[in-house]
């Protein structure tokens, strides 16, 4: 079963980026859905169920950290992990992201390793890589 990956950010140049670069991480099954900014994705969420949001702060009406606690205040989407990318570097404002629940936070730019490495960490390995990794040596 492939994960669903909803990418929110309000520049579709970026978020072009964002589902190339999480594809060359080792998730090109991964079925992606696409927000401008905060209210679009939670009208996205209404609709279908995700295994991650991945989300940028600086966003027009309605910010990462707004969407968040949205997110936050609702019991069935306060389940689903929210990973913050984006430029914002400060100390501080990684520190609130935390604190509100975020699963982890990566800053712009950005490569496929650190991507890769923070999706195994929150969601697993790619679909069939964990079974192909277990199955090394047996003989059938």
């Amino acid at each position: 079963m492939a994960f669903k990956i909803l990418v929110v950010d309000d520049s579709q140049p970026m978020r072009a980026v964002i589902i190339k670069t999480i594809r060359a991480a080792g998730y090109g099954d991964a079925e992606f859905l696409e927000a401008a900014n905060g209210r679009d994705a939670l009208a996205q969420v209404g609709k279908h169920w995700l295994d991650i949001v991945i989300t940028d702060y600086n966003m027009p009406d309605m910010n990462g950290m707004e969407m968040l606690a949205a997110f936050k205040k609702d019991p069935v989407l306060a389940s689903i992990p929210v990973l913050m990318v984006t430029t914002e570097g400060s100390r501080e404002r990684v520190e609130a992201f935390l604190r509100m629940g975020a699963a982890g936070y990566i800053k712009k730019p950005f490569t496929p390793e650190k991507i890769r490495e923070k999706l195994m960490s929150i969601l697993g390995a790619p679909h069939g890589e964990a079974f192909e990794k277990s199955d090394a040596g047996l003989d059938f």
